[in-house]
């Protein structure tokens, strides 16, 4: 999990000049930063959060229904 928080937390960190850059062809740039920096936030949340519940979810229902 750190790899991934690590590589994430360090794009987001990256992509935050190019979103409050106010020089010329900073519109373009914008539009190009701004699906990537959420892109980022998504991976982060679910890498951290909903995919370790989910996988514990996932093991309890095996783990309740294999010894009856």
């Amino acid at each position: 999990m750190r790899p991934v928080a690590i590589t994430s937390l360090a794009n987001i960190i990256g992509l935050i000049p190019i979103m409050t850059a106010t020089g010329t062809g900073a519109d373009v740039t914008q539009r190009i930063a701004a699906p990537a920096l959420g892109g980022m936030l998504t991976v982060l949340i679910l890498s951290l959060l909903v995919f370790p519940v989910i996988y514990s979810l996932v093991l309890q229902f095996q783990e309740r229904f294999r010894y009856p």
